[in-house]
């Protein structure tokens, strides 16, 4: 990955702080404390956590102290938290270790609970929010067990958003390798398939295929990343490694990969090509398991 375009600084609603905001409005639910009482314990105004919990300012270690004796953390958890405010105020996160059930992933939900529009880019596999509890359980063969099945719950919440009051603009740009490849058993392949069907009628998700028979490199082969928009919080671009998560903020970055997607919807099918393309793929799996 090339990091050239990262600029240094730092703005409100960040990847770090928007994290740590989303961490500690979790460990506040789970210790059944609303707003205005936890504001209470730390004296503060109910207006001044939401803000926290947001990342619409960014706490800082002395903020997160208090904030986690007030909800009765454990010492483990209060410093875990207390370091990750450390770095909360740069602009963009590179989040080492294997993406997992925690930090990463309860930033992710976040993301995608108040986005406005998401873009997903996704050259190997079908998108995270459009898969299937098997499809997920195929990907996630290599995970830890004991993870397994509490990443797929996780990952059918997120599915929630594409059908809930106010849900974002979805569109994702899928290459055809994701769709013909059968990551997982044929019968899981034609059920996640026959799920895409569904979801593209659906008034706010648009899919496009890109064609394996385009013989040009297009951004796409660079890898997977997903540009969210907020009603009221920068942009952010958010992809994926074997052994790390990026969030990116920085106008640059996020300039580039906007770019990106008006070569990648030339090159692809159109959204109606896209939905008949798909059928077409069930189809044949289906004679084929048959």
């Amino acid at each position: 990955m090339n990091y050239s375009c990262l600029m240094v600084g730092s703005k409100p609603g960040n990847p770090r702080a928007r994290s740590l905001g989303a961490e500690l409005r979790q460990a506040r639910n789970e210790a059944g404390i609303t707003i205005r009482e936890l504001g209470r314990r730390l004296n503060m105004g109910h207006a001044w956590v939401g803000r926290t919990e947001r990342g619409n300012r960014t706490a800082t270690p002395e903020d997160v102290t208090g904030i986690a004796v007030a909800l009765g953390l454990s010492t483990s958890e209060r410093e875990r938290l207390v370091e990750a405010a450390r770095d909360a105020h740069h602009p963009n996160w590179i989040h080492p270790g294997t993406p997992g059930i925690h930090q990463e992933l309860v930033t992710l939900i976040e993301y995608e609970r108040t986005a406005s529009r998401i873009v997903e880019v996704s050259p190997l596999l079908i998108p995270g929010l459009f898969q299937i509890g098997d499809y997920a359980r195929a990907v996630m063969a290599e995970s830890p067990p004991e993870e397994i099945e509490t990443r797929v719950a996780m990952r059918a919440s997120r599915r929630d958003i594409l059908t809930r009051r106010g849900a974002p603009e979805v569109e994702a740009i899928i290459m055809q390798r994701a769709i013909d490849e059968p990551i997982a058993d044929a019968v899981t392949m034609s059920d996640q398939l026959r799920h895409l069907e569904k979801l593209v009628e659906l008034p706010n998700v648009t899919m496009r295929v890109l064609p394996a028979t385009m013989n040009r490199w297009t951004p796409a082969h660079s890898g997977e990343f997903m540009l969210f928009d907020f009603p009221k919080a920068p942009p952010m671009v958010h992809f994926e490694h074997l052994c790390s998560a990026v969030f990116l903020t920085d106008d640059k970055a996020v300039e580039k990969h906007r770019q990106s997607l008006g070569s990648l919807r030339d090159a692809a099918m159109s959204p109606e090509e896209t939905k008949d393309f798909i059928a077409d793929r069930a189809s044949s799996n289906e004679e084929n398991t048959s």
